[in-house]
């Protein structure tokens, strides 16, 4: 019999130059405290099911064994995106500016019918807040 998805957790991992900054960092905008804080990754529970990790560059630097570049190569660079739809988009956003993100677009309506502001994370990952357009 074929799993599906919908039985196997999902996790999403970004790779980042300091894993003690970034931990620190997403335990204040998810406010909540890692499910897993050991040497070479981080876990925190975003939904049932689904996990944001947190990996020191060099950790997985080790494991491409010079296959690919070196993730420190595109620090700065917009890597990924964690899309984040919040019914509390104003207390999202006062949880990024505490930690020290770096507001990119503030909030603003956008086409696909979400009002969306941009911020990045101390490695330039991007972190949407969104929240259902006021009509």
């Amino acid at each position: 019999m074929k799993e599906t998805t919908q039985n196997n957790p999902f996790e999403f991992i970004i790779y980042v130059a300091d894993q003690v900054c970034s931990r620190n960092f997403y335990a204040t905008v998810l406010n909540s405290q890692p499910l897993l804080d050991v040497p070479g990754m981080t876990e925190f529970e975003l939904s049932a099911g689904c996990k944001l990790g947190i990996m020191p560059e060099n950790g997985i630097a080790r494991i491409l064994q010079n296959r690919l570049p070196h993730p420190a190569s595109g620090n700065g660079i917009p890597r990924c995106e964690l899309y984040m739809l919040s019914a509390d988009a104003p207390g999202l956003m006062n949880r990024l500016n505490e930690a020290g993100a770096t507001l990119v677009s503030p909030m603003a309506d956008r086409d696909w019918g979400h009002s969306v502001a941009y911020y990045a994370d101390p490695d330039g990952h991007i972190i949407a807040v969104a929240r259902e357009q006021v009509r």
